[in-house]
């Protein structure tokens, strides 16, 4: 963009009304994002150049309108967090408020491979404090945090046909998202399970903000967890080899107790779909990023 253009933009994103209503969130979106690579960090390069007034004229006014923006969508934020504390937005009526405010409903299928605006939605939904910093090395068997993309959690949620006697576990569960998503679409009790205690405080801190008394997050090592309520299990690969083989001993022995589900996502599914004591329900289409439900047999 040349200055001249970059002005028009400014000007032209300041004067489009829709941007201020709330229910635009994937407008405003995309015109902060476009305000911040195409105009900021463009303006940063030339500063390095020459140092004009008329730049940092233009920058501030940038960065003005990026804030006013970014302030309509924490304002929307606490005010949906407000009704999620009060339980006015659970199962259908939660489902509702995402269709709104970012367009995307799960019947249609849509893919999930990548990361996308309903993930930047949930982010600002779940976020009351700064991601904290991992604290605990991983084991070499262990993979490093990656969020699950949110519309694996409404396929998850879908194809897990939950039932008023479930209790789900999110076996890694990293910042808490997939179980606190879990909870709010289907009302069933969720736990997640998670090896840095920082991820785990900050996922409980999250989880009693909004009010979710049936959201629970325990610290601590897969391969000794308890598991003894749990029927359905959600595994993103958070480990591999023989980890990822400890855990699945530790499930078939709490298969002998009850019947239980296994639903997986990402790489660990073809290691999961080895186990003589489980069978496919829902084996996903052969890609390692879709989504693949088991049940154990006895």
């Amino acid at each position: 963009m040349t200055i001249s253009e970059m002005q028009s933009f400014i000007e032209e994103t300041a004067a489009d009304s829709l941007l201020s209503r709330e229910e635009e969130f994937e407008r405003r979106m995309e015109a902060v994002d476009r305000v911040d690579f195409l105009v900021i960090d463009r303006l940063d390069e030339l500063l390095l150049q020459e140092d004009q007034q008329d730049l940092l004229l233009l920058k501030h006014r940038a960065e003005s309108i990026k804030q006013q923006l970014e302030s309509i969508d924490a304002k929307m934020f606490r005010r949906l967090q407000a009704r999620i504390r009060a339980g006015e937005v659970r199962g259908e009526r939660f489902r509702e408020l995402i269709r709104e405010y970012t367009g995307f409903n799960a019947a249609r299928q849509e893919a999930a491979t990548e990361y996308d605006h309903v993930d930047v939605f949930m982010n600002g939904l779940f976020s009351f404090q700064t991601m904290p910093e991992q604290t605990k090395e991983l084991e070499p068997d262990m993979v490093y945090y990656q969020k699950t993309p949110a519309r694996i959690v409404f396929e998850l949620v879908e194809k897990a046909g939950f039932t008023k006697e479930d209790v789900f576990y999110d076996i890694g569960a990293g910042l808490g998202q997939v179980a606190m998503l879990v909870h709010l679409l289907s009302g069933v009790p969720a736990r997640g399970i998670e090896f840095e205690p920082a991820f785990c405080d900050y996922a409980n801190n999250c989880a009693a903000q909004l009010h979710l008394a049936n959201t629970a997050f325990i610290n601590a090592d897969a391969r000794t967890a308890c598991y003894s309520d749990g029927t359905v299990f959600f595994m993103f690969t958070p480990f591999k080899g023989q980890i990822l083989q400890q855990v699945l001993n530790a499930l078939e022995k709490e298969s002998l107790q009850r019947k239980i589900r296994i639903i997986t996502y990402g790489p660990c599914t073809a290691h999961v779909a080895s186990q003589n004591w489980l069978q496919p329900l829902s084996p996903g289409n052969g890609n390692a990023y879709s989504m693949a439900v088991f049940s154990s047999i006895s």
